[in-house]
């Protein structure tokens, strides 16, 4: 299952319901007649392309899901393991499975799906895949050249060709509308079929209608960060929300009597500027933190107040607002950002002598603050905790 948010399933129950899925899937591919090799090598002799059809089918459904996960903020893409580009060595490996494919008349999970019926050369051909992963691991020093070379880390399409990632997807439907159109064009040329490839039929259109629907939602389940900032960018957008605010009087006095550390101070300045000001109980944040999983768990405990610090006030307004799009709650920004705190407490000197009681307590106050938080920040660590991000597992087929 993929890292969804909240945690809507517990790591055992994952397992279970990865095995459940698996066994459906299998299933499915059974009843497509995966498990035939007369069907599967149709797609190489032209005679039918099921093949084609149905992992074109998987590829635009699981990308769209994914993009609508996202949109919605239920998927942490941050966690999605995406498997690093070797050139070369992904071109000979194609080759090799191809040929493997025409010949065997399998490709590796189709094999374990006839297997699972009994088919004897099903079990033939994963023996052979063991033996072949037997040799690869045995004699990787004579391929480990080949193996790593033309790496481009693990790029998206969509980013590799300077398109928005809606866009690519919209394309990426429309081509497999297309390949649906001009393969059965083939199919019928070989089987000698007269009938025209496409039919206005209450059935092809159905199918067509709902195809054209998937490409065009692209559209609509845009990504969901650059959606939110770039919402923000339009004028008087941020002044339109209210957003609570916390003193830097009321900041210091929650330092200073706070021995619960029910405050939760979020920073969103460079690492190397939250070392140099570490408030105690401070966390050293991004804004990219605010759409991954680990910062959702954080977010969303009871019993906290969070107060998100920026060197300004205006960017912990966005960073607020943002969050609030999000679904968190219960969050403060600090008033004239870091920039007023160290001014107001900890570079406090008081412009004249206070005229009256109130003035006189807080100049008080903000004196006792000066000489005690730098001691706290002192006392704490040296770079303060960090959201710890959760390590990507690593996977796929």
């Amino acid at each position: 299952m993929g890292p969804l948010v909240p945690d809507l399933i517990s790591a055992n129950l994952n397992l279970i319901a990865a095995l459940l899925i698996g066994v459906l899937f299998g299933m499915i591919l059974e009843q497509a007649g995966f498990s035939s090799t007369k069907k599967l090598v149709g797609l190489f002799y032209g005679y039918d392309f099921t093949v084609l059809r149905v992992f074109f089918t998987a590829g635009v459904t699981a990308m769209l899901g994914v993009i609508a996960l996202e949109h919605f903020g239920l998927l942490d893409m941050g966690l999605v393991y995406v498997n690093p580009t070797f050139l070369w060595s992904a071109m000979a490996g194609g080759l090799i499975m191809g040929l493997g494919f025409v010949i065997g008349g399998f490709c590796p999970g189709t094999s374990v799906c006839a297997a699972a019926i009994g088919k004897i050369d099903a079990m033939v051909f994963i023996a052979g895949a063991f033996i072949g992963v037997l040799f690869f691991g045995e004699a990787y020093p004579l391929f480990e050249h080949l193996y790593k070379a033309g790496d481009m880390g693990s790029p998206q399409i969509f980013q590799t060709l300077g398109i928005s990632q809606s866009l690519f997807a919209f394309l990426l439907a429309a081509v497999a509308l297309s390949a649906f159109w001009f393969v059965s064009i083939i199919e019928n040329k070989v089987n000698g079929v007269q009938a025209a490839p496409v039919r206005f039929t209450p059935y092809y259109f159905s199918l067509a209608s709902a195809g054209v629907l998937m490409a065009v939602s692209a559209f609509i389940f845009t990504a969901r960060k650059p959606s939110l900032v770039n919402a923000l960018e339009v004028p008087g957008a941020v002044e339109s929300h209210r957003v609570e605010m916390m003193t830097p009087d009321e900041l210091a006095y929650r330092l200073l009597n706070d021995p619960d550390r029910k405050l939760r101070i979020m920073d969103f300045r460079p690492a190397e500027e939250h070392a140099k000001l570490n408030l105690p109980g401070s966390i050293s944040v991004t804004l990219d933190n605010l759409f991954e999983k680990e910062t959702a768990k954080t977010l969303r405990l009871r019993g906290k107040i969070t107060v998100f610090a920026a060197e300004d006030e205006l960017t912990e307004r966005k960073l607020a607002i943002i969050a609030s799009e999000l679904g968190y709650k219960r969050i403060k920004i600090l008033q004239g950002g870091l920039k007023g705190f160290r001014e107001q407490i900890l570079d406090f000197k008081p412009s004249k002598t206070a005229t009256d009681f109130e003035k006189e307590n807080t100049y008080r106050f903000r004196e006792k603050a000066r000489k005690e938080i730098p001691v706290l920040i002192r006392n704490n660590k040296a770079a303060g905790p960090v959201i710890q991000k959760a390590k990507r597992v690593l996977g796929g087929c």
